[in-house]
């Protein structure tokens, strides 16, 4: 049995979690600008990933990890933003 990658899962599972996370935000707090600036980085993250895999050769896997990696970077940030401005709690 193939083993299964786990940053393709936690990439994945994170995107799902960060999607849920903003569509609350939209709904309980009217706030559109910030979510989907996150919506689109933190999808961005595993999208990238994912495409990565099917890459046909290492210097195209490497460039979209790099890609991967600068929208975690920048997930990171506007989660930051949302946090500092009270739009989410630690907890969330």
């Amino acid at each position: 049995m193939a083993q299964e990658n786990i940053v393709k899962v936690k990439s994945f599972d994170f995107a799902v979690k960060t999607v849920k996370l903003a569509y609350l935000i939209q709904k309980e707090k009217k706030e559109f600008d910030l979510t989907r600036q996150i919506i689109r980085s933190s999808t961005s993250i595993s999208a990238n990933l994912e495409e990565s895999m099917g890459g046909q050769s290492e210097k195209y896997f490497l460039h979209k990890v790099s890609i991967s990696y600068k929208e975690a970077r920048e997930t990171e940030y506007w989660l930051r933003l949302m946090l500092a401005v009270g739009l989410i709690t630690k907890e969330q």
